[in-house]
Parts: C-alpha cells; structure tokens; sequence
C-alpha cells in the first residue's frame, strides 16, 4: 500500500472516514422547534418516566461506541489512543456499510484498568451496545470482565470474541468434512494473546475438551512445569510432557495460530494426525504460507486471515451482526448463548447453495461446500438476514431481551431492506474484476487524472491498464507526481508504428464502404480514440476507457464506427447509479438519445434491465413522463405506451410499468390506490427510465447538485466490446469505478443474448 495514497484517502475532502447527518427535517422553524426546544422536552420527561423509552425517541437504538486506548493497535502495537483513531473510525464504517449501525468512535487516553472502565460506564447512557477495540492483554480481559458486570448494554472485545466465533464456525464445519467428532480432537494453540485465549475458550464451550487443549506462548507448552503464568494463561495448565510446539504438535487433529509468521513447517504439518485442520491466522502474513501448507500434506484443511486464499476467517462476517441482533432485541448483553448461536448460524449459512452473485463477485463459478469454502464470503447478503436473528433468538431465549420479536420472518425482511444492496455494490464489482483483471486502454493515458486513477486501479489489483500517450511524458509526469506505477504499460505511437499500420490496415477494411479511403484511415489512426478503441476491436485489449478530452457525443461516434452496437440492438444507451440514503436507483438514459421513438425507449428498457441484473438486483422499472397511464395522448407519453405495449407482450419477464409521473413511480402507496391495475403492484421502484435526455441530463443533475448521493457512471450500454466514455469532469473515482464496469463485462465471455430486436443499422 503505497503512504501517500493512505494519506491522501484519509485527508481528502472531509478529514476522515465517517460523519453525523440529521435524520429528521429541519428547514423550518417547526422542524427546529420540535428538534429542540420546547418539543425536545416531551421525549426527555417520558424518558424519565421510563428510562428504555430512550430506545424508542433517540438515537440509542441504534448506537455503538468503538473505545480503544490504543495500547494493541493492529500490528502497530502500543501507539496511544490518538494514534489509533482512525482504526478506530474505520471500524465505524465497517459496522455502517455491513449492518447499518451508527458508530461513535471514542478513544481514551489512559492505560488505567480503573480509570478505563469508569470512563466507558459514564459514558454508556448514551449507546446501546460497547464494542472494546485493540486494547492489549491482559488487562482486556479486566476490563470487558467488570464492564459487562456492571453494564445492561451489549458490551464485546471483538478481537477476542470476533476470531473466536468466525473460526469457531470454520471448525464446525471442517471437522463435518473429516468426520472427527469435536470431543474427541485435540487443538494446538499458538499464541496465548487475547484473541487465542479467547478462541480456546471458545472452542470448549462448542465442545472440546480442556484437557484435550495445548497452548503455546514464546516459550512453549503451557505445561504444570510452567510458573509466574498470568491469570487467563493458568486456565490452560496442562499436566503433558510436551514443551515445544513441534512436540504438541505430533498426532494433534488442529492447529490454531494466533502468533508470528513462519513459525510453522510442512514436517510440524506432517506429523499432525490424518485429515489436519489448520487456521495459521498470524495478519499480515500466516504461521505458514498457503502454498507450503498445500505442499505439506493433501488431506489438509487450511484457513488464513488474507482474503487472497481460500478460507478467510474475518472478524467482518461477525460483529456486525451480532450487535445488530443484539440492538435489535435491546438485549442487556452478549452472552455465550448469543455468540454460540452466530457460530452455528455462519457454520450453517456455508452449507446453503452459494448465489450467483457471491461467485460471480469471487470469479469461483463452483463455489461449494467443501475444503476450500467451510466460511461464508465477506460480501455474502444472506449474512445479515441470518446471523442477526440467530443471535436475537439467542438473546431472547436465554432471558436477557428487553424487546421481544413475534414475526422473524418479517424482520428477516427488514434486515435485507435495511441494507439492500447500496452499500456492496460496487464492492462487488470491485471483488469480481480484481478476481480476473483485463487489459483494459486509455485513450488519455498522459493525463494526470487518469493516471492517479490507474495508480489506484493497479493497487486495486482491478486492471491491467494500457497508457496511450508519449511515453518520455507520461514517465515524467508518473515521476513529478510521486505516483506509484511501476513499470507502467505504454502504447506510444511515436514508438509503435508496426502496430499502428496493423491498425490502420483494420480500420480501413472494417470501414471502406463507409465512405472511408486510406488516407482518411490513416488521418483517424492519429487519434488516441481511434487507436484505443481498435486495439479492443483487434484483440489487443479488453475495453476502452476516454472522454475526458473529447465531448461525449463525438466520441460515442467513434465507437460505433469502430467496435458498433450489438447484433442484437439497434440503438446504444446511457446508464447512471445513483447511491442514496434511501436505496440505489438506476436511471437511463442519461447520456445517449435525445429524442427516443418507442422503438427507442424499448432498446433502452432492454438494455438497462440486463445491466440492473449485472448488479445482482432484481430490476422494478418505470418508464416515467409528464402523464399518468394514458391521461396525454401526445407527445412522450405516447412514445412510453407504444413501448411498454412492446415490452409487455415481447418480454414478460421484465416487471415494467408507464408512462407515470416521478411521484407515482416511487410512491407504492399512492400507486396501488390511484392505479391498482399497474404491474408494478406492491414493488418498489429502482430503475428509472426517463423519457428523452433532457430529462434524464436534468434530472441526474439535480442529484448531484443537491443531493448528498453517490453518482457512479456514465456507463454506456449496447456496445459489441466494453467501451465506457467519461465525462469531461470526470473525478478520479469515477475513471477506477467505470475501469472496474468494463473489467466485469469483459469477464462475460459474450454478451447475454436477452434482447429480441434486430440490429437494422
């Protein structure tokens, strides 16, 4: 990871990663009387009454504090408690982005156990659960000890308890591969840290034996010929005449790593009993590599905590869940019950058929239940829909709720609204293109931004991109700028005049009866456009990115003219996505056809729908005008319903509906009671279809004008060959977003062959 690009990802626009926004209104002076004063005082006086009645009108509900005194900051060590704040901050995000939990990140300058603990129980009125970050051991054994004491709130050191569930979960599921019985193995522990100590306790609450348990520190076997041993390590005393690792290790069923890397060999493997389980879960780099670990022995289980090997064990497929159930439920804590039951239940979620979406992000179309995959993915929707409700179950079951839920599966279905997709989409995406990255070109491969934008795409592991420009400058400037590109892939037409005849030669033939001579050809082949483009056509890469010094228009000509439409489009189309607080929404077209006839906005429905399912969401489409359902007979409105009569006769699969207005397409209410005859039904509306590109350009305007939302596109649609054109003020992240577009359809070995219209063109 290069510093200047952490640095910068940090600092740029508003310093750090997470911030407060209201959720209530607050333009008038209503708005504020009820915020605040006097009508702030009628919530207060009923919280009084009845003090859980804070869950009901404040934030509390739905509010974790991250605290940390920065003493066991990741790999870091004992860097203080400022210091470790933006760990901290990133934290918040992961609890946000995951299960939509609000987080205050609170960092407290002492390494006082007393002082630390009093501190967090003034503060605890204000959050509904506390989750303990990176303090060192022993002393976080103290601390969450007499705080979950004295606590009637979810209180979790997750790098305890975090490990101990998700890899507890992964044993689960490795021993019903192997067949062992988990009372009869035996587990070798490295490391006798916090979270070893806690996986180990873990473990025997799902039901290995104590003594059937060695741990190790930096001196060997926890042995009864040990002494000066703290507390939480005399729990693990064991009477064995084993003192080294590589003696526990001969015959044992598991190996837990929780210490150094490389301090495990193939020959310690060798000697472990048949069918070995190993999760060597040192960060960064393991007790042992993965690929020696595959040499050692081929009936091996293994597990690490990189998410570029099989089997990741990540404290994210945990925390975030299991506070959201516990919120859910406004449980008083989290208790053994509670973690045991998000164990069985991400053990069990293994088990289901992996979706297409989740193979589709990891490029592992065979994705199963087997030793490769005995732990869900990190980017896996179902997490939350499973795991919460387990874990609220646990709660309500072993007494501790203060709310108690009736409908699970209605609240199933909240889990999944909550969260939808908005927040993993282009993770995603991002997960699939870096599973198989394509050489993907630049039209404009000297300009500064886009070559900030391929430093991150390399970094990213997303592309392989293709630089078009003179290399002397676009080394320069690589240099000036401090951009870390090494080795950069450079197509200078100075340079390359073999391949550019080759091109020529193919332009030329593809386009000689368009009116194009050779000198013409040869004229075009000057342009960056032109040469990228063809070098797509020709095979030399895998898709086109440009625009940023050629208008839109001028350059989507181009590229009909060299790659063209689809066979089976006759016109192209432009996508955005518009991230929001209340959902992701597609919209289209925003880029292409000025003045669509209805055979027009049919293509275009076509193609977004095809797109929308690309992101994994079942598409709910309005073709939306000035009119509702026939009340204008002229005009777009008569252009929409010559093409939803199109749509609905020759695509029934497709759930579309129009011509209506914005506020009736996204008003489910207003729609089944003014229009109950609408297919639409009870769906909620995410793609939008606008009826000619004033609209749609003035309309996606306003979103980014006004509106506190994240814009990803242009994406263009209906093209034989990936091929994206940016937008003249394009930011950085919108060239690695629509880098990472076209890395996922050059993936696709063809085009989906969905759309039944006959390219004429």
């Amino acid at each position: 990871m290069d510093k200047n690009e952490a640095l910068r990802y940090h600092a740029e626009g508003r310093p750090g990663k997470i911030e407060v926004i209201p959720t209530k209104p607050h333009s008038t002076q209503h708005d504020l009387s009820l915020a605040y004063s006097p009508g702030v005082a009628v919530p207060c006086l009923e919280i009084q009454k009845n003090a859980a009645d804070a869950y009901r009108y404040t934030a509390k509900s739905n509010l974790v504090a991250v605290i940390s005194n920065g003493t066991a900051v990741l790999g870091l060590g004992n860097i203080g408690a400022i210091s470790g704040k933006p760990v901290m901050e990133g934290k918040g995000l992961l609890f946000k982005i995951f299960a939509d939990i609000d987080v205050f990140d609170i960092e407290l300058d002492t390494e006082d156990v007393d002082k630390f603990i009093e501190t967090v129980k003034l503060i605890s009125p204000t959050f509904g659960g506390i989750n303990l970050e990176d303090i060192k051991a022993p002393e976080c054994f103290e601390i969450e000890r007499r705080l979950k004491e004295e606590l009637k709130i979810p209180v979790m050191h997750d790098d305890q308890h975090g490990t101990a569930i998700i890899s507890g979960a992964g044993l689960l599921n490795a021993l019903e591969l192997n067949g062992k019985k988990i009372h009869d193995i035996k587990v070798v522990v490295n490391g006798a840290g916090a979270a070893a100590i806690s996986c180990a306790r873990f473990y025997r609450a799902l039901g290995v034996k104590k003594e059937h348990i060695l741990m190790c520190d930096s001196k060997g076997v926890i042995n009864t010929r040990r002494t000066q041993l703290n507390k939480e390590k005399q729990d693990f005393i064991v009477d064995t005449p084993f003192n080294t690792l590589t003696e526990a290790l001969v015959n044992a069923d598991v190996f837990l790593g929780l210490s150094v890397a490389d301090i495990l060999t193939e020959e310690m493997i060798r000697s472990m009993a048949p069918d070995p389980i190993v999760f060597a879960l040192a960060n960064p780099d393991p007790e042992i590599t993965y690929e020696k670990a595959m040499h050692s022995r081929k009936d091996i289980i293994f597990a690490t905590g990189r998410s570029d090997y099989p089997n990741q064990i990540n404290n994210v497929l945990g925390f975030p869940y299991i506070f959201r159930g516990a919120l859910d439920v406004q449980a008083s804590g989290i208790n053994e019950e509670m973690k045991l039951a998000a164990a069985y239940a991400i053990a069990n979620l293994t088990k289901e058929a992996v979706p297409e979406s989740v193979k589709m992000a990891y490029n592992e179309p065979t994705l199963s239940f087997g030793k490769d995959y005995i732990i869900p993915k990190a980017l896996d929707n179902r997490l939350i829909s499973r795991v919460a409700p387990a874990v609220a179950k646990a709660a309500i079951q072993s007494g501790i709720a203060r709310k108690i839920i009736h409908d699970w599966e209605a609240y199933g279905n909240e889990l999944e609204k909550r969260m939808g997709h908005d927040n993993r989409l282009m993770r995603m995406m991002i997960s699939k293109a870096r599973s198989n990255p394509k050489r993907i070109v630049f039209a404009e491969g000297e300009n500064l931004k886009v070559l900030s934008a391929v430093e991150e795409i390399i970094s990213e592991g997303i592309a392989h991109p293709v630089l078009i420009g003179k290399q002397e400058v676009i080394l320069r400037k690589i240099k000036e700028s401090k951009l870390n590109i090494p080795a950069p892939d450079i197509f200078d037409p100075q340079e390359e005049t073999d391949a550019l005849e080759r091109y020529t030669e193919l332009y030329y033939v593809r386009r000689q009866r368009a009116g194009i001579l050779p000198e013409i050809a040869r004229k075009h082949m000057q342009d960056p456009n032109y040469i990228g483009l063809t070098m797509v056509e020709n095979g030399d890469a895998d898709g086109f990115i440009g625009g940023i010094q050629t208008p839109y228009r001028s350059l989507l000509k181009i590229a009909k003219e060299v790659i063209g439409l689809r066979e089976c489009c006759p016109y192209a189309a432009g996508m955005h996505i518009a991230v929001t607080h209340k959902g992701t929404f597609f919209l289209a077209d925003t880029t292409v056809n000025s003045h669509p006839s209805a055979e027009t906005l049919e293509c275009v429905t076509v193609l977004t729908y095809e797109s929308v399912k690309q992101f994994d969401t079942e598409p709910v489409i309005a073709l939306t005008s000035y009119s509702d359902f026939g009340e204008y007979k002229l005009g777009s409105p008569a252009q929409i319903q010559a093409a939803i009569e199109q749509i609905h006769r020759k695509y029934p699969e497709i759930l579309v509906d129009g011509e209506m207005h914005a506020s009736v397409a996204f008003n489910k209410e207003l729609r089944q009671t003014t229009f109950p005859f609408s297919a639409l039904g009870d769906k909620t509306v995410n793609t939008i279809i606008f009826p000619n590109l004033s609209s749609g350009s003035i309309g996606l305007g306003i979103l980014k004008e006004l509106g506190n939302h994240d814009i990803i596109g242009p994406i263009l649609l209906g093209m034989k060959k990936p091929v994206h054109i940016l937008p003249m003020d394009c930011r950085i992240r919108d060239i690695v977003y629509l880098t990472v577009l076209a890395v996922c359809d050059a993936q696709k070995k063809q085009a989906v062959n969905f759309c039944r219209m006959e390219n004429r063109g």
